[in-house]
């Protein structure tokens, strides 16, 4: 079986099964193993000097383990394969997390804030409820990206090694990749390497997702808006849905109790949005998914 017969396969069966609680309650999830990995070299190596090149050398280190294992588990046939590959996919969780804060807003406010609280880290006890919205919105967009077209991208470039590389560097970078006194020299590589990774599968992703959006003809404007933001890649996934189900995202919102002020993505979009705009990011994860599911399948019937 091809990588792009195994690929359409793990997306189904992600689909369909999503996170299983019952198999994580009793089992750690290979994200919290990559997680403790990461921060057992955040501990042991981030002290005293030459920072930056203790870092270098823990992401290469956990990189050569990723892939060796992917290496390893790989040599097990397909079956274990899909099984990998759909664990490491987060479709349906992602789904699942975001309609979570739609049903939360249609309840309260606060069960709105509450739910949409564990998905973003940005401060969310005076988040108004247009706010709420715009967060799970851009959350759906950048995590479609991150967490399903990305590790789905380097499973069909590079099999289970790409895939497990992909993932414990984008790990380590929402770990360690942040510029605050700590993390930014010994952080610095896995940010880097995170960006790299990501470059292609976020503007794939944009194109994803405006393409069910019918909003191809607007990649230009989709461009111009994902380069106001903070982030090379996560502005793509993000214009492009603002665009697609016209919203304006991004804007004011509140990092530790000091309020700070970002770039409309979409200005002329609608800002006064609710659970209904949700709803509306959610289609286009499905349709973004299909699409993906469709040119895989294609890809793999021609080649």
């Amino acid at each position: 079986m091809t990588s792009l017969w195994v690929l359409a396969a793990a997306l189904l069966l992600d689909a369909v099964m999503g996170e299983p609680e019952w198999l994580w309650r009793r089992v750690p999830h290979p994200a919290v193993l990559m997680g403790r990995a990461v921060g057992w070299c955040d501990a042991r190596f981030n002290t005293g000097s030459m920072k930056r090149a203790k870092g270098i050398l823990a992401i290469a280190g956990l990189v050569l383990t990723a892939a060796l294992i992917g290496f390893c588990l790989s040599l097990f046939g397909w079956p274990l394969e899909i099984l990998a590959v759909a664990i490491l996919l987060a479709q349906r969780s992602l789904v699942d997390h975001v309609r979570a804060a739609a049903d939360g807003l249609r309840q309260s406010l606060s069960e709105g804030r509450r739910a949409v609280a564990m998905i973003v880290s940005r401060d969310t006890d005076q988040m108004p409820a247009e706010g709420v919205a715009r967060s799970a919105i851009e959350s759906a967009a950048e995590n479609l990206s991150d967490g399903v077209i990305a590790p789905a991208f380097w499973f069909a470039v590079a099999g289970l090694p790409g895939l497990l590389v992909y993932k414990v560097v984008n790990t380590a970078d929402s770990m360690i990749g942040y510029r605050t006194p700590r993390h930014a020299a010994f952080g610095w590589a896995a940010a880097r390497l995170d960006d790299l990774l990501n470059l292609i599968p976020a503007r794939l992703t944009a194109v994803l997702i405006a393409l069910p959006g019918g909003v191809m003809s607007q990649l230009t404007a989709i461009r111009a808006d994902a380069g106001q933001h903070r982030s090379p890649n996560a502005g793509w996934p993000e214009a492009a849905m603002a665009r697609s189900i016209d919203v304006a995202l991004a804007g004011p919102r509140a990092y530790d109790g000091e309020m700070q002020q970002f770039a409309w993505v979409n200005g002329t979009g609608e800002r006064a949005i609710g659970p209904a705009a949700i709803d509306a990011a959610i289609t286009r994860l499905w349709q973004a998914w299909g699409v993906m599911l469709g040119v895989t399948l294609l890809i793999g019937l021609l080649t």
